[in-house]
């Protein structure tokens, strides 16, 4: 199967430069371009194919003065604007989609030490589901790692500028306004104190806004249920674990320039499981945001002195979402409909479907 094969001949090349640090860097840009290639460029691929084509129809005959008032997300609404003005025909959104969403997560990739390792690790979770069907939430994915970063640099004003106009693009990502306590200053229990009892008014008014009314009314007195959730959600809180048990005191020693952005990450992968009883479809919708920040945890490991069982560590993140991958596929009631056959325009029409 062509997923299982992109992400084991990853795995295979990150394996095989383990000793060169540079070629590990120089590699990581051609990489990040054939996954946006292979990304952007698909066609009639994804669960959510034909719901944004439907989004297409609705909105390309509206006007540029006509954004605010149409549609919640304006940002989403304008890039469909933006398009029709163009003349580009539907598959272009998600060429642009997923344009944002490679933008964002380099912007905050390329300060990793192992940058290569970190994309490899997006892709069976984050890049498969999100860039490849939930186009509006990777779009907005993209721009909360933009926003991950400013919390790095500890520039409050900037993390609620991007995390805005995340929300411009999928309104979920309102709820990382909540971090703003912990973006300046350093991260101790103490300021985690501090930062939930904040938490608890700017929860209140969140949940008043008609993003989280309409969520409520969709996810939770509806009683959809993700399955899929339970891996996603699951993973996310044994990485969490994993953090706080291996590398916390290490990274903060290390690595105190991320520090905080990787302990508070964990500390919102554990918070989803207690999400999981109220709705499943939001757990996993929230999830998503944090998989950037798994992926600079888990690629991280092999520049810690690991006392026993180095090389297990180190391999571990891979077989873990390896395990998690193939799961989904056997399990998953949907991925043969949405993604297979993959399909791709990138060098012309597929046979018998046009545009």
């Amino acid at each position: 199967m062509i997923y299982l094969s992109i992400y084991s001949t990853f795995g295979l090349l990150r394996w095989s430069v383990s000793g060169l640090g540079s070629l590990r860097v120089r590699l990581y840009l051609p990489t990040l371009l054939l996954l946006f290639l292979f990304v952007a460029f698909r066609f009639d691929v994804g669960c959510d194919w034909s719901g944004y084509l439907n989004q297409f129809n609705v909105y390309r005959s509206t006007q540029f003065s006509e954004i605010l008032s149409v549609g919640r997300e304006p940002a989403w609404t304008a890039l469909y604007v933006f398009q029709a003005w163009a003349g580009l025909p539907y598959p272009w959104i998600n060429v642009l989609s997923a344009l944002i969403f490679f933008c964002g997560i380099h912007v905050i990739i390329r300060r990793q030490p192992d940058p290569l390792a970190c994309l490899i690790l997006l892709f069976p979770i984050l890049i498969v589901n999100m860039p490849m069907s939930g186009i509006r939430q990777a779009a907005a994915i993209g721009i909360m790692c933009v926003a991950f970063v400013s919390i790095q640099k500890q520039e409050i004003i900037r993390f609620v500028l991007w995390t805005l106009a995340a929300a411009a693009f999928h309104s979920s990502a309102l709820v990382f306004l909540l971090l703003a306590p912990f973006v300046n200053g350093d991260f101790s229990p103490r300021r985690v104190v501090f930062a939930a009892i904040l938490a608890i008014p700017g929860g209140v008014l969140l949940l008043g806004t008609s993003p989280a009314e309409l969520a409520s009314d969709r996810y939770i007195e509806t009683g959809l249920f993700a399955g899929g959730a339970l891996f996603r959600v699951g993973a996310l809180a044994i990485t969490g674990a994993y953090f706080f048990w291996f590398l916390s005191p290490k990274w903060k020693k290390r690595f105190p320039e991320d520090y905080k952005l990787v302990a508070v990450g964990s500390l919102m992968m554990l918070s989803m499981l207690a999400l999981l009883p109220v709705s499943t479809v939001i757990a996993d919708r929230l999830a998503y945001f944090l998989i950037p920040i798994q992926a600079i945890i888990f690629a991280r490991i092999p520049f810690f002195r690991l006392r026993t069982d180095r090389a297990a560590h180190v391999v571990f993140p891979y077989v873990f979402l390896l395990l998690i991958f193939v799961a989904w596929m056997l399990i998953g009631t949907h991925f043969d409909r949405c993604y297979l056959p993959y399909q791709t325009w990138l060098f012309g029409h597929p046979a018998g479907l046009h545009f």
